[in-house]
């Protein structure tokens, strides 16, 4: 196995993690938010946000280190419009995702209250998970996009 092959393995893996979770992450939430039940959604919501701290953030991380480093193994131009484009995405993909976490931590913040006082949902929680779910079609949507530009390099 060469260091090209274990880097290249590596960023396709941070690649599946952030997809993984983030489809899963959108899956459960999306599950959570349909029953109404503010304690489920509360718990729900909770693990969602744990699992964005662990999974989705190290592989954050660890994209354009590996990245960087295929780069420099491989001598891949930074001018390739492919990289570029798929920088450029990445970047997005990042002002989409950030929001997000901090959207289901007042999420799940609004459900627990809600939960605990067995009180409905407040308007506020209804309105944040509109804007997370459609922050979450650039946010994914871009890294679909740069998955394809990885693989196919079109230009």
């Amino acid at each position: 196995m060469t260091l090209y092959f274990l880097i290249k393995y590596l960023h396709v893996l941070g690649a599946i993690v952030i997809l993984g979770t983030g489809t899963g992450i959108a899956f459960f939430m999306l599950a959570a938010h349909r029953t109404q039940s503010a304690s489920f959604i509360a718990r729900t919501a909770s693990t969602v946000v744990v699992a964005d701290m662990i999974f989705t953030l190290s592989a954050v991380l660890l994209q354009p280190v590996s990245g960087g480093l295929l780069m420099w193994l491989s001598a891949t131009s930074l001018t390739e419009r492919w990289l570029l484009l798929s920088l450029a995405l990445y970047a997005l993909a990042g002002v989409f995702w950030v929001p997000v976490v901090f959207m289901q931590m007042e999420m799940r913040d609004l459900a627990q209250a809600a939960a605990d006082k067995g009180l409905p949902l407040p308007p506020r929680y209804t309105a944040l998970f509109r804007r997370w779910f459609l922050f979450g079609i650039p946010g994914f949507g871009s890294v679909m996009i740069i998955l394809w530009l990885m693989i196919a390099k079109p230009f």
